[in-house]
């Protein structure tokens, strides 16, 4: 039996998913960093996460292959083993760290990036060290897996390590489907995949696939200094999520 959902609610989801999974095809992130905050409003967090959390695996695999070609597969292999500790020591830091404090900092820090991207030159290759994922490894797996938003830490690294539009966007959707995966064991050893969270996620898939699709051939069309403006609003929308989420 599938549940009863409300016309209007139905509409609202595939309106915003729509809109997440454009900007996902545009720029290689940021849907759940759309989607997940316009969902909590009339949805549980608790529901929306994994919900969400599904759907992004599912996204990064289509990019990741489609795009498969353009995988630094040394930047991910690099990044992976810090995000791997990084979401372990987040089981532990969510019993003994001040979440409000840390989403605050880090919302600060990825405002002042989001700025940097919109009106600072156009970053050049190898702006930082490959030793800098250490942290963004680390970093992204552990406020990925406390805020459901380690996104920003990884985007920041790969910009300043100078990916190009198509190698950036590929890598990336690789680096999400590794940790989303880790993620999805994690989620449903809790038990939180139900009938009802499978019936949206079955019917999210087209209206992502259709969202990737159209943010994919704006994609084609943008300048590499309108796609960093692009990552810079993401960054913003990603910014303010933080500083706004309450612990």
């Amino acid at each position: 039996m599938f549940p009863s959902i409300p016309l209007e609610l139905l509409l609202t989801t595939g309106a915003i998913l729509l809109a997440a999974y454009i900007f996902r095809g545009i720029t290689g992130f940021g849907s759940g960093l759309i989607a997940i905050p316009l969902l909590a409003l009339f949805m549980p967090l608790t529901f929306v996460v994994p919900y969400i959390s599904f759907v992004d695996v599912a996204a990064s695999l289509v990019h990741g292959w489609r795009h498969r070609r353009h995988t630094a597969w040394r930047e991910v292999l690099t990044v992976l083993p810090f995000t791997i500790l990084g979401v372990a020591l987040a089981l532990y830091l969510l019993k003994n760290l001040d979440r409000s404090t840390l989403s605050n900092a880090l919302g600060g820090f990825v405002l002042l990036f989001a700025l940097y991207s919109l009106i600072g030159p156009t970053l050049n290759r190898h702006q930082c060290s490959a030793r800098w994922s250490v942290a963004a490894g680390s970093l992204g797996g552990i406020v990925g897996t406390l805020f459901g938003t380690g996104g920003p830490l990884y985007v920041i690294y790969y910009q300043l390590r100078g990916l190009s539009k198509n190698t950036f966007r590929s890598t990336i959707a690789t680096v999400f489907l590794i940790e989303g995966g880790i993620r999805l064991v994690g989620y449903a050893a809790a038990g939180l995949y139900h009938l009802e969270i499978l019936f949206w996620i079955t019917a999210s898939l087209p209206l992502m696939a259709i969202g990737l699709y159209i943010g994919g051939h704006i994609h084609t069309s943008i300048t590499q200094r309108q796609f960093q403006h692009a990552i810079g609003i993401l960054l913003i929308i990603s910014g303010v999520a933080l500083l706004t989420k309450t612990s």
